[in-house]
């Protein structure tokens, strides 16, 4: 098996421009494939950011499960690509959702965590969130 250690990747037409094969034929560009802000909420007992990338600031919304943060640098456009999950609150064992909440923004992202049964909206043990995208 060969090994590459380099510190830098730069594209030999554009600097962005890095291609990777996947498989036999199919390519991808490595920039499109890469996280671009993820973060990790503590929902319970004391609400705050355990870990983040590019992401500048918090705000717990005051409803239960609702959170909005802005990112360090922002999106080219708003419809960039997000997934999240939640960790449950052992205590009531209840399946739950996050979903994105509000207008579209490139510069901050407000979520909305619910129970899945009754969409009634309750802080679990910790939410994490990524987003995938073009930076400005």
């Amino acid at each position: 098996m060969s090994e590459i250690k380099v510190d830098t990747l730069t594209g030999k037409t554009t600097a962005n421009d890095i291609t990777v094969t996947v498989g036999a034929t199919a390519t991808m560009s490595l920039e499109q494939g890469l996280a671009k802000a993820w973060i990790n909420i503590k929902g319970t007992v004391t609400t705050g950011i355990q870990q983040s990338f590019n992401v500048t600031s918090f705000v717990d919304e005051s409803t239960a499960g609702h959170f909005t943060y802005s990112f360090t640098n922002s999106f080219n456009y708003v419809d960039h690509v997000g997934n999240g999950s939640v960790n449950l609150n052992e205590s009531t064992g209840y399946n739950r959702i996050v979903v994105p909440y509000g207008a579209p923004s490139t510069s901050q992202f407000s979520l909305q965590e619910s129970r899945a049964d009754t969409a009634a909206k309750e802080d679990a043990a910790s939410i994490q969130y990524i987003h995938f995208g073009d930076l400005a």
